[in-house]
């Protein structure tokens, strides 16, 4: 018969334990883990010396150690360099050359098409993701593909755009911020 305080391990589980209370044919045992469970009494055998005294007299459970032991723990979180936390998370090239493997025959509008729906499908990414910032570097050239990227931008209400870090990019690259309004 079983008796709060015995040592038990339970039939058919890699799991032992002490009695804490035992309610009809239920059970109540603490783990040497230090989890709380329930069993029924045939699912229990009690062990003799061959459980080692897993606690202290002084301490009553083992999760009194664990709660200790949390709370003495430092919470250490981790340094994020200010040049780090101001890097964007998300680079878009748009370069021809870095979109598809072979650019002979393609026509200057068939190529501002290509870059623009990568540009699109990018964004749109970005925004479902929740990516707050995203670079799109486009190079410098004449202008077109920059101009063309404004345009998308100003279809987008939660979204501002501005040159990107100069010394990173130069001129060539367009940094979109986007609001996260939910």
């Amino acid at each position: 018969m079983l008796k709060p305080g015995d040592k038990v391990a339970v039939l058919d589980e890699d799991l032992e334990g002490r009695v804490l209370s035992i309610t009809g044919a239920d059970v109540d045992i603490e783990t040497s883990e230090g989890f709380l469970l329930s069993f029924n009494v045939r699912d229990l055998v009690k062990v003799e010396d061959v459980l080692p005294d897993m606690l202290p007299p002084e301490v009553e459970s083992f999760s009194e150690v664990i709660r200790e032991k949390e709370s003495s723990k430092k919470r250490r979180s981790s340094r994020v360099k200010p040049k780090e936390r101001n890097q964007p998370p998300m680079e878009v090239d748009l370069h021809i050359g870095k979109l598809v493997p072979k650019t002979g025959g393609l026509s200057n509008y068939e190529i501002l098409n290509i870059q623009m729906d990568t540009a699109r499908r990018q964004l749109e990414f970005a925004i479902s993701k929740r990516i707050q910032k995203i670079v799109f570097i486009h190079g410098v050239g004449e202008g077109v593909l920059r101009a063309e990227l404004e345009t998308l931008f100003h279809r987008y209400d939660n979204i501002k755009f501005y040159d990107a870090d100069y010394q990173k990019y130069g001129l060539g690259a367009t940094e979109v911020y986007i609001f996260q309004n939910y």
